[in-house]
């Protein structure tokens, strides 16, 4: 009867040791000395008990990449297809003045206007800088060289006959045949548009991406060196911003700077009227072209240094005599 009032009476007698255990309590009767302190447990979470979230790891940083991702280049500086400053082909279409040569790389489900679009040329400009003769067939990783191509675009008139038109603007007859796609005996309707490379424009006539035809440009004294001993300068400024230096077949051609080859072509095709060259990449953004090669030793990607072996006099492409011509783009040409 005792441990029964006792139970009966605890909860009243003692409201805050009631989370103790009744054996605790007991024990407590029977000890000469009863604690003062009681067990309390807390109930709250903190820093040190409470659940944190945590990210889902995805190795992939990218996940929704693609591998149809194009990536094109302006200048020195990666483009996005589509961004702030718009597509690529308008960033390109910004730079209406820019003598640069570009290289592009096709891609899967490029077509050739789609290419000529984005780089704000005709479909011929690149057919004639490449050599790819009628209807080509575009191969993924296939490398295409864009040239900024000068001159008008002439509009047919009644009574016109190309040769009256190439005569009329001191053009090379070959040379307008194979960037238009004609023969001599093509007849041409009225309306029709041809385009008539390095042609100065006369009148009305339209012009075509006017581009370095003189030697305007940043000067670097010292910069560039002669890309062949001896030989003598056989044609002056003409073309994009180009000298002929003449020497025989075989003379060896040198790096005019050092630089990164961005071009090497050795098909011995037309292309444009370079014939076999090479193109090279310079870090003060300028580029410089040696052409009619007889044969290249330098492939794309190389690093030369300035004055290394680079190629060979030749007569390929446009070219009466062996000699080497001798572009530089973005800078004064001093030779």
């Amino acid at each position: 009867m005792i441990v029964c009032l006792i139970l009966i009476c605890l909860p009243i007698l003692y409201p805050k040791t009631a989370n103790a255990g009744l054996l605790s309590f007991l024990s407590s009767l029977t000890s000469d000395k009863v604690s003062a302190e009681t067990i309390e447990i807390p109930n709250t979470s903190n820093s040190q008990n409470m659940l944190v979230l945590q990210s889902v790891v995805n190795y992939d940083q990218n996940p929704y990449k693609t591998e149809s991702d194009a990536i094109f280049v302006s200048g020195n500086a990666l483009v996005a297809e589509i961004g702030p400053s718009g597509t690529a082909s308008e960033v390109d279409d910004q730079e209406e003045n820019s003598t640069q040569i570009s290289l592009y790389t096709v891609h899967e489900g490029d077509s050739l206007s789609r290419i000529a679009q984005m780089f704000g040329v005709t479909a011929n400009t690149i057919i004639w800088a490449n050599d790819l003769g009628r209807n080509p067939i575009l191969q993924k990783n296939q490398k295409l060289i864009i040239l900024p191509i000068s001159g008008i675009k002439y509009t047919v008139k009644k009574g016109d006959t190309i040769k009256g038109i190439v005569s009329r603007y001191k053009s090379d007859l070959s040379e307008v045949l194979q960037f238009n796609d004609l023969a001599l005996s093509s007849v041409l309707s009225v309306g029709d548009i041809i385009v008539i490379p390095d042609a100065e424009p006369t009148g009305i006539d339209t012009p075509v991406k006017k581009i370095g035809t003189s030697s305007k440009g940043s000067y670097y004294p010292g910069y560039y060196a002669r890309p062949i001993d001896g030989g003598h300068k056989s044609q002056g400024i003409h073309g994009h911003n180009g000298v002929d230096l003449a020497a025989p077949v075989g003379t060896p051609i040198h790096a005019s700077a050092a630089g990164t080859v961005i071009a090497s072509i050795t098909n011995g095709g037309w292309n444009g009227g370079y014939g076999n060259y090479v193109i090279i990449s310079h870090s003060n953004g300028t580029q410089t072209l040696y052409s009619h090669n007889l044969k290249n030793f330098v492939s794309i990607g190389d690093r030369v240094e300035q004055g290394q072996l680079i190629a060979k006099i030749g007569m390929t492409g446009k070219t009466t005599g062996p000699h080497i011509h001798f572009e530089i783009r973005g800078a004064k040409n001093p030779f």
